[in-house]
């Protein structure tokens, strides 16, 4: 055998050794179909799980006092919605809300209150969450969370992924920031 065919044959090797390593470590996340009350969705690593944040309604008006209602969706167990937990809505993915005008509120994850974003009513009527994505304000549509390692009570961030929707023209806006 030359020495260029076994070039050629470690090539490819290694080639598909290096593609199907990076397919595994690639989990394909559903898309949640969002109900007309949905806001945005919250995924992150070690499994396919959402976390669904949606509009509050109560006697058919925004609950002041609780504007953002939040749960998951089991993917891993059927798809079947379930309340976030005590642990989870106190100490990782509960929403704390403030009222800051009319059908205008300041929004904050519990485990995380400097990323602000804000709930308010567009010209069209409509709710969406607002908040900043490569400097320009975005209605937020995902959250994604890289987690490698780490705890329970302390897991290894290694980045999250903000994408949203430019209002001004309608185009996807994505920002990754390094935790």
């Amino acid at each position: 055998m030359r020495i260029g065919q076994l070039f050629f044959i470690s090539l490819l090797v290694m080639s598909t050794i290096v593609f199907n390593f990076a397919l595994a470590q690639s989990t394909a996340f559903p898309v949640p179909e969002g109900g007309a009350k949905q806001l945005f969705f919250l995924q992150r690593t070690p499994n396919t799980n959402t976390i669904i944040c949606e509009l509050n309604y109560k006697d058919g008006v925004v609950d002041k006092e609780d504007p953002i209602h939040v749960f998951w969706i089991r993917y891993q167990e059927d798809g079947q919605k379930e309340d976030l937990n005590y642990i989870q809505r106190k100490f990782a993915y509960g929403v704390k809300s403030k009222e800051i005008g009319i059908n205008k509120y300041e929004l904050n994850f519990v485990s995380y209150k400097k990323y602000k974003m804000y709930l308010m009513q567009a010209a069209d009527k409509q709710f969406h969450v607002y908040t900043t994505i490569n400097n320009k304000q975005a209605i937020l549509t995902r959250i994604y969370i890289e987690i490698k390692g780490g705890s329970f009570w302390l897991p290894n961030v290694e980045y999250v992924e903000i994408t949203g929707v430019d209002p001004a023209t309608r185009s996807q806006v994505k920002e990754r920031i390094k935790i």
